[in-house]
């Protein structure tokens, strides 16, 4: 049936408001206006009178509150004795009366004489009013004629610390100032009565349009049609339709509805909260009346698809309308997909969160973190002991360690972290680990042999919920590095599909943790060749007190090194170096200059020289490297070496590329050596320098690489800064104890790159242990130097030794005047053996040779050889000196 002719008669408003008042439309809207118009009147006369009334009532509580407030103001007692009260009081109550928003502020004494009043005229008269209550103790308040006019007052007494009344406040404001107030509110009152009648107008309006237009001009047949077809359409669609109220009430129910839900035929008009049967979800829902699409709730076996809606967008009644859609089959198909997108999912996040770095450990709790809880409640991790070493795994489960442990609570009977385990062959573990295949327990409660492990923690798995597992072997390159063990608890028992899934995520955690396993043997291949290149103890000596610390990076071998090598003549040479890049390749180049350091210093060179010939030494090695990437692995090394004599108490030094030595001189002040900068070493071309300084007894010479300073987040001021600091700090301490508290102190959370720390606390030798004499070039002086010498060990204790010691100086003084050019000087030192130095001026290089049984010669240096544990020769900008060595007895 068509309204098309109901549209066509629809009414204007114009229509509506000029309909006869005969309709029902009319005559309501006329009703209704005169109502609403009468209403409105009544509200503005009332809010006028209300309006002055409050005004009034404003005004006397304000004119109570100034007088109060003034009668109580500090010094008004004081102001008041005064011999003229009005010069104090009169600023006071001008300034208060603009403050307070009142008219006038009068003060005046118990006869109502005024000492203040806004027209100054009127100080010294007498006050218009009443003050006989006001006198009695009261406030009192009333409408008088004063000098300002028609006037609302009130006075109040003013007292002293006795409680007597000494002097009177009047406050008020003019009777016009008041009316005015209300005069100006009088617009807004009628504009908003004026508004309200408009309103209301307008909305009785509207109800009479609405009342026509919800009939639709439809005769009474014509609406019993209507509804029959929408009846029979509503209860004939295989949707479930639910009208629900405002108050929660079902309005109407459908057939379909009815059978979803299992409603009863009573349902309607019922509370929805009251049906019997209704799950909560769906309680809730219906109850909270928001809006739903496509949400998927249970309805006892059936899964159901909801869309709720409000009903009164278009105008309508309050409520909502609810459609139900049983979508249980087609769940159950996008439940599987859902899951398979779940599955690649969490392949996918393996993917990226697995392996981030070369720790075995770290790798095993990556993968616990992934799968927990999206694909088990526990997982565990266990690794052949073998393989956190970087060895190759066992052929059984056996020393098996547990590096990683993860579920969804902490209080769970599985093994702990760290723990050695030895599993059992017929256990799911020792079965997946021999044969390299993922092991599947549905429920373990019927499985006997997963039981022969730990009976008893057995058990308290199956006590805590723990009811299925998976086992899968962790393999790589063939080998069976360890295992990973799932677990669930009170929830779906893993399945084939499951047991798939977890071969895949230890497939991709077992290649991270067998590049892990390598790495940590090539690492801890590197570390065990870079600590034998590195000196295990110090050789003795009485120059220096040595205390060194040595750190090794976090992560990754480098070239640092130190060294510690005694010279001759009593004197000692500390070394530190640094080889640029990291690796095998640079432990093992730092074993060659160590050792290329030890060559040179065997042939007594100075710091300068020694530090040339090093320079030749790496880039030799840089041009021999047969791998253009290798060669640039070492692109130079850094080096300072250092010669102190404690005879002298002066130290020398030179430095290629490396950082200057600390000073920690005796009174505990830091400096840092004037040592001039050299190239490092591998670049070539530029000389090196040297530095002679005389150091103190007792000062201490710091050495150290620049992992103990270099720090990307601070600029090396600073942190030679704290590294000066550091060392003044702990200047009283041991060497040694000094190492570690700097290290400490610099480095609190360990080494990004390797450290090498070096101390060196001075000693000098006392002048009573060296003896030295100056030899002319005459033959016959051996015989004089040879009886000095006697005597001198006489004093030492060391007579035993005079033939030895004669016969070497004799040869030595007698070669020098022979061979050598003046000054011939002889010196004797008492260290820790004997030390017998002859110099002279000439560079020409003695030779130890054999000679024949007809020669009459050259066999001088064979026998200072064969009477001493060890001699040479150093050469100096000077000459030469001929030293060698006795053991003491």
């Amino acid at each position: 049936m068509s309204d098309t002719p109901g549209r066509a008669k629809r009414p204007s408003w114009r229509s509506v408001i000029g309909k006869c008042p005969r309709s029902v439309a009319g005559q309501v809207f006329v009703l209704q206006a005169a109502l609403v118009a009468a209403l409105v009147l009544c509200a503005v006369v009332a809010l006028v009178l209300q309006s002055q009334r409050d005004t009034g009532t404003e005004a006397r509580r304000r004119s109570i509150a100034v007088a109060q407030t003034f009668a109580h103001s500090p010094g008004i007692l004081q102001a008041l004795k005064a011999p003229h009260p009005t010069q104090i009081l009169q600023p006071l109550t001008e300034a208060g009366r603009k403050t307070a928003g009142v008219d006038f502020i009068v003060v005046m004494n118990t006869h109502g004489i005024r000492y203040t009043h806004p027209i100054p005229s009127k100080i010294g008269h007498r006050f218009v009013g009443t003050i006989g209550p006001s006198l009695a103790g009261r406030v009192y308040t009333e409408s008088v004629h004063g000098p300002l006019g028609h006037e609302e007052q009130a006075t109040v007494p003013i007292k002293d610390t006795h409680g007597k009344v000494v002097a009177l406040v009047s406050a008020g404001l003019k009777v016009k100032n008041i009316t005015n107030a209300v005069d100006r509110q009088l617009p807004i009152i009628l504009g908003a009565g004026a508004g309200a009648l408009v309103v209301s107008t307008g909305g009785t309006a509207l109800m009479s349009r609405r009342l026509r237009r919800q009939t639709h001009s439809l005769a009474p047949d014509e609406m019993t049609r209507m509804y029959q077809h929408h009846d029979t359409v509503l209860h004939a669609v295989r949707e479930g339709v639910l009208i629900v109220g405002a108050d929660g009430r079902l309005l109407l129910v459908n057939d379909e509805a009815r059978r979803l839900l299992e409603l009863p035929a009573e349902a309607e008009g019922r509370r929805v909260s009251e049906q019997p049967g209704l799950e909560p979800d769906i309680v809730e829902l219906l109850a909270s009346g928001r809006e739903a699409s496509d949400e998927v709730l249970f309805a006892g076996e059936r899964l159901l698809a909801v869309n709720q809606r409000p009903t009164d967008h278009a105008g309508g009644p309050g409520g909502t309308v609810v459609t139900l859609r049983d979508s249980t089959e087609l769940q159950a198909v996008s439940g599987r997909a859902e899951a398979a997108r779940e599955r690649l999912k969490l392949l996918y996040d393996a993917g990226l969160g697995i392996g981030a770095t070369l720790d075995a450990g770290r790798t095993a709790a990556e993968l616990a973190r992934v799968a927990v809880p999206r694909f088990a409640d526990f997982v565990t991790v266990d690794l052949a002991d073998a393989v956190l070493h970087g060895e190759d795994p066992a052929a059984t489960a056996t020393d098996m360690r547990r590096v990683a442990v993860h579920g969804v609570r902490d209080d769970h009977p599985l093994y702990e972290k760290d723990r050695l385990i030895d599993f059992l062959p017929s256990t799911p573990h020792g079965r997946g680990y021999s044969t390299g295949h993922a092991e599947l327990v549905p429920d373990l409660s019927t499985v006997q042999d997963w039981r022969a492990q730990d009976p008893q923690r057995a058990r308290a798995i199956l006590d805590y919920g723990i009811q299925s597992l998976i086992v899968a072997p962790i393999r790589a390159r063939g080998a069976v590095l360890g295992m990973a063990t799932f677990w669930r608890a009170k929830r779906d028992p893993f399945d084939e599909e499951d047991l798939s899934l977890a071969e895949e995520l230890v497939a991709r955690a077992a290649v991270s943790i067998d590049n892990a396993r390598r790495y940590a043997r090539e690492h801890a291949l590197a570390v065990t060749l870079q600590r034998s290149l590195l000196p295990r103890a110090l050789p003795e000596q009485n120059a220096l007190d040595v205390g060194y610390c040595y750190l090794p990076a976090q992560s990754g071998v480098s070239g640092d090194w130190f060294d510690v090598i005694p010279l001759s003549g009593s004197r000692v040479a500390l070394v530190v170096g640094d080889v640029v890049g990291h690796g095998l390749h640079a432990a093992a180049t730092m074993g060659r200059l160590r050792t290329a350091v030890h060559n040179f210093s065997a042939l007594d060179l100075s710091p300068d020289e020694l530090l040339s010939h090093l320079d030749d030494l790496v880039g030799r090695i840089d041009q021999d490297e047969a791998c253009a990437e290798a060669a640039r692995e070492i692109a130079g090394a850094t080096c300072l070496y250092a010669i102190y004599d404690p005879v002298t108490r002066r130290c020398t030094m030179a430095r290629a590329g490396h950082l200057a030595p600390a000073l920690v001189h005796p009174d505990g002040t830091v400096t840092f050596a004037d040592v001039p900068a050299g190239p490092p070493l591998g670049i070539g071309g530029l000389p090196f320098r040297t530095a002679e300084l005389e150091l103190a007894e007792g000062t201490r010479l710091v050495l150290y690489t620049d992992g103990l300073i270099e720090n990307r987040t601070r600029d090396l001021d600073v942190s030679m800064d704290l590294l000066r600091q550091a060392l003044a700090a702990h200047a009283g301490r041991p060497p040694d104890g000094m190492c570690q508290d700097v290290l400490d102190e610099l480095l609190p959370e360990g080494a990004t790159d390797d450290v090498a720390l070096l101390v060196a606390h001075t000693r000098a030798l006392p002048p009573g242990q060296v003896a030295d004499w100056d030899v002319p070039p005459d033959p016959a002086a051996v015989a004089d130097m040879r009886v000095a010498v006697t005597e001198k060990l006489g004093e030492w204790g060391l007579a035993e030794l005079g033939f030895a010691t004669e016969l070497v100086l004799s040869e030595l003084v007698t070669n020098a005047i022979r061979h050598g050019a003046e000054p011939i000087h002889v010196r004797l030192i008492r260290d820790r053996t004997l030390i017998c130095e002859v110099a002279d001026g000439s560079n020409t290089a003695p030779h130890l040779r054999y000679a024949a049984t007809t020669d009459e010669g050259g066999r001088g240096l064979f026998l200072v050889s064969q009477m001493t544990e060890r001699w040479g020769v150093r050469y100096s900008p000077r000459g030469k000196v001929i030293w060698a060595e006795q053991e003491l007895p």
